[in-house]
């Protein structure tokens, strides 16, 4: 078999991963909240992901947080305070501060939204999106 060949035969296992990125953008480009999706080897049957928190210049810190499905769990997104977030995603929670770039698990006892939804991240057209709320 001819190199080109084996690789046009390879490009369906490739096409099979995933690695993107979107953003919530809150105030311009140097203040969001960024969902990182990444799927390096087709075979994997979860999608490692990271959360963004970014306030430039004073700081920028990527985190991991639990590895999800390949078909997204959509990641609704609330404002809980200032510079302060609460991201929910299936049967879990996160807090994220902008005001140190912090993203942590988060116990929500309650169960209900900490406040008020600002959108979902999503797949939208087979790419990952941030889709704002009442759209």
């Amino acid at each position: 078999m001819k190199p080109f060949a084996a690789l046009v035969l390879l490009l369906p296992l490739l096409a099979a991963c995933e690695n993107s990125a979107t953003a919530y953008m809150i105030e311009g480009s140097q203040h969001a909240l960024i969902l990182v999706r990444e799927k390096p080897y087709f075979w994997q049957s979860t999608v490692n992901q990271a959360v963004i928190a970014s306030r430039l210049p004073h700081c920028q810190n990527r985190v991991a947080i639990h590895p999800d499905g390949t078909e997204m769990t959509p990641m609704e997104v609330f404002g809980a305070g200032d510079h302060l977030w609460a991201l929910h995603q299936g049967s879990r929670w996160y807090l994220a501060s902008t005001e140190k770039c912090q993203v942590q698990d988060w116990d929500n006892a309650a169960g209900g939204a900490p406040g008020t939804a600002l959108g979902t991240f999503r797949f939208r057209d087979g790419v990952a999106t941030f889709v704002p709320a009442g759209k």
